[in-house]
């Protein structure tokens, strides 16, 4: 099968599948996009070509885009490996492969020391906010004159603007954080 021949193929599986995923029968579907169910049956098992403007009723009645009826199967590595930095004490797991709206990623992060001591050094600061929940342990997050315990849990949001740092008490810890693109390079690329 040509490489176009494979992309038909798997825009219509993915027509069928949105449709079937809402329980949608083929005049659902063609009620909301205007076709005919005979037109939807036949571009579904590959009878008749796609126009563009079918396309695009048929991506807005299923709540989809062109862009993601398209998208060309994803042939990554679908396991997520961890990152780990010895000298911070982290385990990184990049939840999100590409930046969310405004430039966001999710990350895992399991924490193995204890923050920095307060005269051990300016605490870092940089544009934007934090943002981590506790899924496990118990965090010390050291902001401006501040210690703040996060329990497990618990989750904290702060303006990076403020010098902070945190790590752990009493054993490792588990964390969810929400990085915009400088706390991304401040947190997983120092």
């Amino acid at each position: 099968m040509t490489q176009d021949g494979e992309l038909d193929l798997l825009v219509r599986q993915r027509i069928r599948g949105l449709r079937a995923s809402r329980g949608w029968s083929l005049d659902d579907l063609a009620g909301r996009c205007f076709l005919s169910a005979s037109t939807l049956s036949r571009i579904e098992t590959g009878h008749r070509r796609i126009g563009l403007d079918q396309l695009t009723a048929i991506a807005r009645a299923l709540g989809t885009s062109i862009d993601q009826l398209v998208e060309a199967e994803d042939d990554q590595d679908v396991v997520i490996r961890p990152h780990q930095d010895e000298v911070r004490g982290t385990t990184t797991w990049l939840l999100s492969r590409d930046h969310g709206p405004h430039g966001l990623k999710v990350v895992k992060i399991r924490l193995t020391q204890p923050p920095p001591r307060r005269g051990d050094g300016e605490l870092p600061v940089h544009p934007g906010h934090d943002w981590f929940a506790v899924l496990s342990g118990t965090v010390v997050l050291l902001l401006g004159e501040r210690t703040i315990r996060v329990e497990a849990g618990q989750a904290a949001e702060f303006s990076t603007m403020v010098p902070h740092a945190f790590g752990v008490d009493g054993g490792p810890a588990e964390i969810i954080a929400i990085l915009d693109p400088d706390g991304e390079r401040s947190h997983l690329r120092r």
